[in-house]
């Protein structure tokens, strides 16, 4: 068993098909549920589409501002210390951001009913635009914890 850590090497992720944005394809491959694509691909164009008319913006422009918006800049993790479980401040960066982002809008999605997925898929992508909304709650959340937790920031390099 290797103890020293490697690289995971990065799989290339194909532009989408109607905006030409990995980030969309990205969120695409979040939204898809048993390997149905083209359903995701549509619920997503959908819901891009109900954005486009409540906003009277660009919904790839509008998309874009959401994500980086809710995108956590700080996160806890646990660190085990001399017995001791401690909830330790780390910065985010990059990928895990934009993961972590597309992650909290899909969970907030189906955590609700009601409503068509592409519909409730527009709300909380323009909640987060507005910096309302169950994703913009989450970082919120992220980064409270991570203010709280301050004082184990020294811990961060173990």
């Amino acid at each position: 068993m290797p103890r020293k850590k490697t690289k995971v090497l990065q799989r290339h992720i194909q532009p989408d098909r109607k905006y030409d944005s990995v980030l969309v394809q990205r969120f695409i491959n979040k939204v898809m549920q048993d390997g149905k694509k083209l359903k995701a691909e549509r619920i997503v164009y959908d819901a891009f589409q109900e954005v486009e008319r409540r906003t009277n913006q660009q919904a790839l422009e509008v998309f874009q501002q959401a994500i980086e918006n809710a995108a956590p800049s700080l996160e806890v993790k646990s660190r085990r210390v001399g017995g001791a479980n401690y909830q330790v401040p780390f910065e985010v960066h990059g990928n895990r951001r934009t993961h972590l982002v597309l992650m909290w809008m899909v969970q907030a999605v189906r955590g609700k009913s009601g409503q068509p997925t592409s519909q409730r898929i527009a709300d909380e992508i323009i909640n987060a635009y507005n910096e309302t909304g169950d994703t913009f709650k989450k970082k919120e959340d992220s980064h409270r914890m991570a203010e709280a937790n301050r004082a184990f920031a020294h811990l961060a390099r173990f």
